[in-house]
C-alpha cells in the first residue's frame, strides 16, 4: 500500500492541489493521502516551516510527496518556501527533476505549424548542484566597491547520475535521442566536467544518438525545431530556464507538471506554476498542471497506466475546451477536476 504525503501549499496550491487529489483517489483508491498542514498560514500562526519530525516520518513511512506552489506576499522573505521545497530536495538528495514538455492540443501551441508530434520531449534538470546551493557572498556591500560572487558547484558524482538517469531512461521509454546541454564555451572547467562525462556514459548506449548544444542554441533549436529533441539532460540553472520555454511550447505554465526524483527513495511532485494570490480563493484557477502532476506521481508509485488515462483525459478536457478561463475557456477550477473524472469513467 502506497503513502503519500500531501502539502497543499499557499494561495491557488490548496485549490488544484484538491483536484488532483481527487483524481488519485478515483484511479488508485488504495493509496493513502496523509494532509499536512504547512505552508504559509502555518508559518503566519507559529514559525513552522518544515519540522524535523515531519521530515523523518516522510522518509521513513511515506512513497511520494505531492506539494502545492508556495508563496504568499504575507511571507516577503518566502523562508516557509525555501525550507519546505528546496529543503527537501536538497535533504532527500532528490537529483532528477523531471519535466515532460509534451503537447496535448496543438491549438495552444505558440509556434506556427507544430503539433503533439512535433513536442514532445522530457528534460533532465540537475536537481541538486550549480548556482543552486547558495555558495558565494559579497564585499564591501552597500559601496561603490561591492563585489558580489555565486559560485556554481558541480561534482563528478552529480554529473554523473543525472546523465546516467537520461541515458536509462531513453534506453527504457524506446527514445532514440539524448542531447546535453552546457555553456562550456563560456563556462570552462563545469562545462569540461560535463563534456567529458557525457561521452563517456555516451559511450555505454551505442544505440542512442548523443548530441551536444550550448544552451543558446538549444533555446533557439527549441523554437525552431522542437521535433529534434526526445530527452534533453542539463544543469541546475540551465535546466530552469529551457524548461520553462517548454512549458511555453506546451500550452503554458499551466499544464506544466514536474518530479523531483531520487529512484528508489521518496520523491516531491509538484505542479511548477506559482502561488497567484491574486487570484487565489476565486475558483479560477488552472488545475490541470497539478491533474498532470498526479498522474507522474502514480506512474512513480509503479502505475504508469494510470498516468497514461489521466493524460489522456486532460487532453479530451483540452480539445473539448473544458478549461478555466486562462485557457479560454468557462469552468471553475472544480467544473474542470469533474470534467477530468468523468473522462477517466
Amino acid at each position: 500500500m502506497a503513502r503519500v504525503a500531501v502539502v497543499p501549499g499557499d494561495g491557488i496550491g490548496t485549490e488544484v492541489i484538491a483536484e488532483g487529489c481527487r483524481v488519485i483517489a478515483a484511479l488508485a483508491p488504495d493509496v493513502v493521502l496523509e494532509h499536512f498542514d504547512l505552508g504559509a498560514e502555518r508559518y503566519l500562526r507559529d514559525g513552522t516551516t518544515l519540522p524535523d519530525d515531519v521530515f523523518a516520518r516522510w522518509q521513513r513511512e511515506f512513497d511520494a510527496v505531492y506539494l502545492g506552489a508556495l508563496g504568499d506576499p504575507r511571507v516577503p522573505s518566502n523562508v516557509h518556501a525555501k525550507d519546505i521545497l528546496l529543503g527537501s530536495r536538497f535533504r532527500l538528495d532528490l537529483f532528477i527533476n523531471l519535466r515532460p514538455i509534451q503537447l496535448l492540443d496543438a491549438r495552444r501551441c505558440p509556434l506556427k505549424d507544430k503539433g503533439p508530434a512535433q513536442v514532445d520531449m522530457v528534460v533532465f534538470r540537475e536537481n541538486t548542484e550549480d548556482l543552486y546551493t547558495g555558495m558565494g557572498g559579497t564585499f564591501k556591500q552597500g559601496t561603490a566597491d561591492e563585489v558580489a560572487q555565486e559560485v556554481a558547484i558541480a561534482t563528478r558524482k552529480g554529473v554523473e547520475r543525472i546523465i546516467r538517469a537520461a541515458f536509462a531512461y531513453a534506453r527504457q521509454h524506446g527514445k532514440t535521442r539524448v542531447c546535453m546541454s552546457d555553456k562550456s564555451n563560456a563556462m570552462r572547467f563545469t562545462g569540461g566536467l560535463w563534456q567529458r562525462v557525457f561521452k563517456e556514459v555516451a559511450a555505454e548506449y551505442p544505440e542512442i544518438a548523443a548530441s551536444h548544444l550550448y544552451v543558446d542554441v538549444l533555446a533557439m533549436e527549441l523554437v525552431r525545431a522542437p521535433e529534434r529533441f526526445e530527452v534533453i539532460v542539463t544543469s541546475n540553472l540551465f535546466g530552469d530556464i529551457v524548461t520553462d520555454l517548454g512549458a511555453i511550447l506546451q500550452g503554458g505554465i499551466g499544464l506544466a507538471c514536474s518530479g523531483n526524483i531520487h529512484p528508489g527513495r521518496v520523491s516531491l511532485f509538484e505542479p511548477v506554476h506559482g502561488s497567484a494570490p491574486d487570484i487565489a480563493g476565486k475558483g479560477i484557477a488552472n488545475p490541470l498542471a497539478a491533474i498532470l502532476t498526479a498522474g507522474m506521481l502514480l506512474s512513480h508509485l509503479g502505475r504508469p497506466e494510470l498516468e497514461a488515462r489521466v493524460k489522456e483525459a486532460v487532453r479530451g478536457c483540452l480539445l473539448a475546451d473544458e478549461v478555466t478561463p486562462e485557457l479560454g475557456g468557462r469552468l471553475s477550477t472544480r467544473a474542470v477536476g469533474d470534467a477530468v473524472l468523468a473522462r477517466l469513467g
